[in-house]
């Protein structure tokens, strides 16, 4: 299996000045530019299969998700696969065969599970990935690890290296890669990125790797960071989260203990999918990519609520704003 190497975004910027464009280019115009870059490179040309996440159709059944799914144009679903999911772990044996028979019914596949796997003593965390062995389902989101309050930060990451060795041998033995989910935020372990990377880059990212979330990315680094955080999650780099967000207005006399970001539908913030796809597009990157949606209007379906407060048709609505936004991203890159 081949692992993601990245270019840079000076060699992009070089290929596109090779092709006569000027260094002042509009964002879809840079990104055309760094697209005919990553062709010219002798990387992968799978195009990129799109998921949508279950967790903003917790207030429906799983026949009702796969087939707005379908009718949207997304490719596979990620499937929650913990509590208050659309499988509970406890049932996982024999709800999780049933959900991808009808996940596969409407034609679609289910390209990755959501649980709530944090070490190899996670409740039915052997159960979850047994099951998703015998089911072909060859890639899981885990993670939610956050520093303590005191240890030294180096240290409490040398603590953590066994625990996250022993869920990766786990993972070999089930032939699944567990990801974890890149979160911003205070104390969460993985929003730098380097963090993470320094816990599992002398692991097979086979069997353990990051699920790169571009959102969380951008905010924990937005004037670069995130650029040079993809890069050096590359090889770690098992699938890609995509949602968009903007910093508010900062109120006169707020606290920046209250300043946060918002999120948004793709498009609309400032995340730069064009130069991110564009990164992409020049590596061998071949995993699962889950749309999320996370803002407020979904009236709390973004939460995981089990009663829906807006109606089907604007939520659907939406949802095909935003699939259709990443599509006029991915389209011109030949990505899809």
């Amino acid at each position: 299996m081949t692992h993601p190497t990245f270019i840079s975004r000076r060699q992009l910027l070089t290929g596109a000045a090779a092709t006569g464009a000027i260094h002042t280019l509009a964002p879809s115009a840079f990104a055309q530019s760094a697209a005919a870059q990553a062709t010219a490179q002798p990387a992968s040309p799978r195009k990129l299969k799109l998921s949508l996440f279950s967790k903003l159709f917790q207030w429906t059944d799983l026949k009702h998700t796969a087939a707005i799914a379908r009718d949207l144009g997304f490719d596979a679903l990620d499937l929650t696969v913990r509590r208050k999911g659309h499988v509970l772990p406890e049932r996982v044996a024999t709800d999780l065969p049933a959900a991808v028979d009808i996940v596969q019914a409407v034609g679609l596949q289910v390209s990755m599970i959501s649980t709530d796997i944090k070490d190899i003593q996670s409740p039915y965390a052997e159960s979850i990935l047994a099951t998703a062995r015998r089911l072909g389902i060859h890639h899981y989101r885990w993670g939610g690890l956050t520093y303590k309050p005191g240890p030294a930060i180096h240290k409490q990451l040398q603590d953590l290296k066994p625990q996250i060795r022993d869920l990766a041998q786990l993972n070999e033995a089930h032939q699944i890669c567990g990801m974890y989910h890149t979160h911003s935020g205070v104390n969460m372990i993985g929003g730098p990125i380097w963090d993470l990377w320094l816990l599992i880059r002398d692991l097979d990212p086979r069997w353990i790797g990051m699920n790169y979330d571009i959102g969380h990315a951008t905010i924990e680094g937005g004037f670069g960071g995130w650029e040079t955080s993809t890069q050096l999650a590359g090889p770690s780099m098992r699938g890609i989260a995509l949602k968009d967000f903007f910093w508010p207005a900062r109120k006169p006399g707020q606290k920046l203990s209250l300043y946060e970001p918002k999120w948004c539908p793709i498009g609309e913030g400032i995340v730069d999918f064009h130069v991110f796809f564009a990164l992409v597009k020049a590596s061998s990157f071949d995993g699962p990519v889950q749309l999320h949606f996370e803002y407020p209007a979904f009236a709390g379906a973004e939460n995981g609520d089990t009663s829906l407060h807006i109606p089907e048709a604007q939520l659907i609505s939406m949802v095909r704003k935003d699939l259709t936004a990443i599509h006029d991203v991915l389209r011109p890159l030949d990505l899809i």
